[in-house]
C-alpha cells in the first residue's frame, strides 16, 4: 500500500471521529435504532456501551451481515487492537493490543480469554467456531482477570449468541461464489414466553486456492509415490447449535444451549522458497506440491494432509431476580474438543519434514455470582472453577536419507558432506531446481546400496492438567449523577499438572556410521510419562473511572493487572537413563493504564482510547530443531497505544464509520535474570502492525415503497508485521490494504434479498503467515493469504 492511500485511509478515519464503528451502524432490520441503544455486559451486567469504563467494540449480528463478514478472522479487521490469524481453524492466533496468545501445547496457558456466552473456552486448539446466528461479539480490551478470570491478560473476546425468542420465526442464507464457494445458513425458532426453542445452523465449503500438484496425473515428470492430494486452503465447516429457554416466571430464567462445530478443511499451504516443486516454480503464491507421506494412514492418522476437528460444547445460564435489586447467576460450561491435523512443514515435494498434531481436551467450568444494583451503587461478588485436561501429540514421519541429506542442522554437517563427496547436493540444494528431489539418492549412498527407502517414525506428547479456583468481586459507587468509581479484584489458585512422553527411536543410517541417535536428537522416554506439579495463587485487581462531562460525552480512565500464568515446562533429557527436564516459567505480569473519552449524540458516536502497558517476566514461544515449541522469558516489555473508532450518520440512508489504532511496543533491552544475552531485546512483538485503520460507509436507499437498495464498500489496512521473534526480514509482509465490496436489493420490508458480494477487490498478494515448523529446522515456509472472493447471495426471513 502506497502512502498516499495510507494517508487517505487515515484521512477519511479522523474525518468521521466517533466510535464503535461495527456496533453503531445502522441495521438493515432497524434503520431507526439509536446508535445509544446498544447494550453489552462486559462487566457482567446489562449497560450502553457509553456507560462502560473500557475499551469495549460491539460487533452485532445485521453489523456482520452488512459488512459481509462470517467469521472472527473477518470481523477483527475492524476492530481496532484485535487481530485474528487463522492459519487453520486448529491453529487460530488471538492478537490484542499486539499481545499473541496461540500457543497448542497443553501445558501452556491462554493470554487471551474467548468466551462463549459465559464460558472460557481459551485453550488454543478448541477456541475457534463459526459464527452463525449471533447475537452479537463483544470485544473488551486491556487485562480483564476481575470481569473474565485469568486467562484475559491482555483482554477477552465474548461470543454471545442468538437466544430463543416467543412466537414463530426463521430464516435461510444462501450464497455461492467462486472456489466454488457455497455457504447455507440459517435458524428456525417457536416457542411462547414460558419456553421457547431454537434451531441454527451453516455449512461453509469452498476449494483450495492455492493448487497442489502432489500426485496430480496431469503433471508430466512429477516425483512419485506420494497420495494425491486435495488443493490447499480450501474450507468444509459445519455447524449446529439448539437452544432452550425456559422461564417458569418473571424472576427466573433458564438458558441450556448445545453446540456443534466441525472442520473436514484441506491442507494448510506451507510453501518454502528453498525447495521448488515439481516444474520449478518457486515465490510465496504460485502452486505448490505438498506431498505428504506415503505412510500418513498408518502414522501420522489421516491418509491425505488436512484437519479433522470436531468440538462440542453445552451451557446452562440460569438467572433469578432474587429480590429489587439483588440477581443471582450460575453459568456451567462442559466443552470437548478432538482434532487431527497433518501437515507437510517443509513446504517441498520431498518426503521430509511430515506432521500431524493430534490434539484432545476437556474443559468443564462453573461460576456462580450476586448483582447487586442500587441508586448510588453497583455491586457483585462470586465464585469461580475451572478444569481442563487434555494433550498434545506430535507424530513425524520422514525417510532417513532424504532427511539428512535436507537437514540445515550442524550437527549433519559431517555427513552431509560424505554425501556430498559422492556427488549428492544437500541441505537446501537437496531438490533441484525444477523440483526433482534429489535425496532420494542419500540412503542407498549411505547404506552402501543395502537399502534405497528407510522409513522413520516418532512421536511426543505433552499433556496438562489444570484446575483453577476463584473468587471476585466488583463495587462501583456512584456519589453523584455524573461519576462512577469502581474497584475489583479476583484472588485465584492454580494447580498446574503437566505430562511429557516420547518415543524417538534410534536412526538406523546413523547407527551404520557408528552414530546411536534419534534422528531429531530428541529423548526418547521410549513412552514413559513424566509428570510434574506446582501450584500457584494470584490477585489480580483493576480500578476505573467514568465521568460524564455532558449528555454525549464520558470520560473514563482505567488501571488494571494482568498475568499469564506460569509454564510448567516439562520435556526430558537425552541421558542414560532419560529423565525429566522440567522448567518452570515464570507468570507474565502486566500493569495497563488507560484513559479515554466517549461521545455519543447527534449522529456522531466515537471512543478515543490511549493505553500503556509494561511487562514482567514477557512469555515468548521459541521452536527448536526437533520441531518443540518451549516457552521462555524475554525479560521485561512495554507497549504504547492509541485507539479510535466510530460512526458518523449525516443522514437516515447513510453511515460512515472508521476506527485506527497505533501500538508503539517490543521486549525490553534490559539483561534477563539469568544474565544471558536477551537476543528478543528491542524487537516489536510478533503479529503486532505498528498502525492498524478501516473505513466504510453503508448505503441504504429506498428506490420504492417495497424495495431498498443497500451497499457497504469498506476497506482495511495494516501496516508490516514480523510473524515471528527474534524478528527477521524474511519472516516479515509490509503493509496492505484489503477492499470489500457488498450490494444489491432487499423486498417486503426487508424480508427478502439479493445481492452480490466481493472481497480483496484488489486481489492483494499477502502472507497471513511465515516460519511455522519448517523455520524451527532452518527452512522456513510462507502461508498466501486468501485471493478475491466474489459471489451473489440469496435471503429470505419469516
Amino acid at each position: 500500500m502506497n502512502r498516499a492511500l495510507a494517508g487517505g485511509v487515515i484521512a477519511t478515519l479522523l474525518a468521521c471521529t466517533s466510535t464503535h464503528a461495527i456496533a453503531q451502524a445502522i441495521a438493515p432490520s432497524d434503520a431507526a435504532e439509536s446508535a445509544n441503544d446498544i447494550v453489552v455486559t462486559a462487566q457482567k451486567v446489562e449497560q450502553r456501551i457509553e456507560d462502560v469504563p473500557l475499551a469495549v467494540t460491539a460487533v452485532t449480528q445485521d453489523r456482520m451481515r452488512e459488512i459481509g463478514v462470517n467469521s472472527l478472522t473477518e470481523v477483527a479487521l475492524f476492530v481496532p487492537g484485535l487481530r485474528i490469524q487463522e492459519q487453520s481453524a486448529n491453529n487460530p492466533g488471538f492478537v490484542i493490543r499486539g499481545i499473541t496468545s496461540d500457543n497448542g501445547s497443553s501445558q501452556q496457558g491462554a493470554r487471551v480469554t474467548l468466551y462463549y456466552n459465559g464460558v472460557d473456552i481459551s485453550r488454543s486448539r478448541g477456541a475457534y467456531q463459526d459464527l452463525f446466528d449471533v447475537e452479537r461479539i463483544e470485544v473488551v480490551k486491556g487485562p480483564q482477570a476481575t470481569l473474565f478470570g485469568t486467562a484475559a491478560a491482555v483482554g477477552a473476546v465474548s461470543i454471545i449468541s442468538a437466544k430463543p425468542q416467543p412466537g414463530f420465526s426463521g430464516e435461510l442464507l444462501a450464497s455461492y461464489g467462486n472456489y466454488d464457494r457455497t455457504q447455507v445458513a440459517g435458524f428456525l425458532n417457536a416457542g411462547n414466553d414460558t419456553l421457547a426453542a431454537r434451531l441454527a445452523f451453516a455449512y461453509k465449503y469452498r476449494d483450495g486456492y492455492v493448487r497442489n500438484i502432489a500426485g496430480d496425473p496431469d503433471v508430466p515428470n512429477q516425483n512419485q509415490g506420494r497420495v494425491d492430494q486435495d488443493d490447499l486452503n480450501g474450507q468444509d465447516q459445519r455447524g449446529i447449535r439448539g437452544s432452550i429457554r425456559w422461564t417458569p416466571s418473571d424472576s427466573v430464567t433458564a438458558d441450556l444451549v448445545l453446540t456443534y462445530d466441525g472442520q473436514r478443511n484441506p491442507g494448510t499451504a506451507f510453501k518454502s522458497r528453498a525447495f521448488a516443486p515439481t516444474g520449478g516454480q518457486t515465490g510465496d503464491y504460485g502452486y505448490a506440491e505438498l506431498s505428504g507421506s506415503p505412510f500418513s494412514q498408518e502414522v501420522l492418522g489421516k491418509r491425505k494432509l488436512g484437519l479433522d476437528r470436531n468440538v462440542y460444547d453445552a451451557n446452562l445460564t440460569i438467572n433469578v431476580d432474587i429480590a429489587p435489586g439483588i440477581t443471582f447467576t450460575t453459568v456451567n460450561g462442559y466443552r470437548r474438543f478432538d482434532a487431527l491435523e497433518t501437515f507437510d512443514a517443509d513446504g517441498g515435494p520431498a518426503w521430509y519434514l511430515e506432521f500431524a498434531e493430534d490434539a484432545k481436551g476437556d474443559q468443564w467450568s462453573h461460576e456462580s455470582r450476586f448483582n447487586f444494583t442500587g441508586d448510588k451503587y453497583r455491586a457483585s461478588f462470586g465464585w469461580n472453577a475451572f478444569f481442563e485436561n487434555g494433550y498434545q501429540r506430535v507424530p513425524f514421519s520422514t525417510e532417513e536419507g532424504t532427511y539428512i541429506a535436507c537437514s540445515v542442522a550442524g550437527a549433519y554437517a559431517q555427513v552431509r558432506g560424505l554425501l556430498n563427496a559422492a556427488g549428492l547436493p544437500t541441505s537446501t540444494n537437496c531438490i533441484a531446481a525444477n523440483g526433482t528431489v534429489l535425496a532420494a539418492r542419500a540412503t542407498q549412498l549411505l547404506s552402501r546400496g543395502a537399502a534405497t527407502v528407510v522409513p522413520y517414525s516418532s512421536e511426543f506428547t505433552n499433556y496438562g492438567n489444570n484446575d483453577t479456583y476463584s473468587v471476585f468481586a466488583d463495587a462501583t459507587f456512584i456519589p453523584i449523577d455524573a461519576l462512577e468509581l469502581t474497584a475489583g479484584a479476583r484472588l485465584l489458585i492454580e494447580d498446574r499438572q503437566s505430562g511429557y512422553s516420547s518415543i524417538q527411536p534410534n536412526s538406523v543410517l546413523l547407527a551404520g556410521l557408528g552414530v546411536r541417535t534419534s534422528l531429531l536428537g530428541t529423548a526418547n522416554t521410549n513412552g514413559v510419562k513424566f509428570e510434574a506439579k506446582r501450584s500457584f495463587a494470584a490477585f489480580l485487581p483493576r480500578v476505573n473511572a467514568l465521568y460524564r462531562v455532558t449528555d454525549d460525552v464520558n470520560v473514563f480512565a482505567t488501571v488494571s493487572k494482568g498475568r499469564r500464568s506460569p509454564v510448567v515446562q516439562l520435556a526430558a533429557f537425552a541421558t542414560t537413563p532419560v529423565s525429566p527436564n522440567l522448567q518452570i516459567v515464570p507468570e507474565e505480569t502486566v500493569w495497563n493504564y488507560e484513559g479515554g473519552i466517549k461521545v455519543g449524540g447527534r449522529g456522531l458516536s466515537g471512543t478515543l482510547s490511549v493505553f500503556y502497558q509494561t511487562y514482567d517476566n514477557f512469555q515468548v514461544s521459541v521452536t527448536d530443531a526437533a520441531g518443540v515449541v518451549t516457552t521462555q522469558s524475554a525479560g521485561t516489555a512495554k507497549n504504547l497505544g492509541v485507539e479510535f473508532e466510530g460512526t458518523w450518520r449525516p443522514t437516515d440512508f447513510l453511515s460512515v464509520f472508521g476506527s485506527f489504532g497505533y501500538i508503539d511496543g517490543g521486549i525490553g533491552d534490559e539483561p534477563l535474570p539469568s544474565g544471558a544475552t536477551n537476543v528478543f531485546a528491542n524487537n516489536r512483538f510478533r503479529l503486532q502492525p505498528e498502525i492498524t485503520a478501516a473505513a466504510g460507509a453503508t448505503l441504504r436507499l429506498p428506490v420504492t415503497d417495497a424495495v431498498t437498495f443497500y451497499a457497504t464498500p469498506s476497506v482495511s489496512y495494516q501496516s508490516k508485521v514480523f510473524f515471528e521473534l527474534p524478528n527477521r526480514e524474511a519472516i516479515s509482509q509490509d503493509g496492505y490494504a484489503l477492499v470489500n465490496l457488498r450490494a444489491g436489493v432487499e423486498f417486503a420490508d426487508g424480508r427478502y434479498r439479493i445481492g452480490g458480494f466481493a472481497r480483496n477487490l484488489g486481489n492483494e498478494r499477502y502472507l497471513i503467515d511465515a516460519g511455522n515448523t519448517g523455520g524451527g529446522f532452518g527452512t522456513p515456509t510462507y502461508i498466501a493469504g486468501e485471493p478475491r472472493f466474489y459471489g451473489v447471495e440469496l435471503a429470505g426471513r419469516f
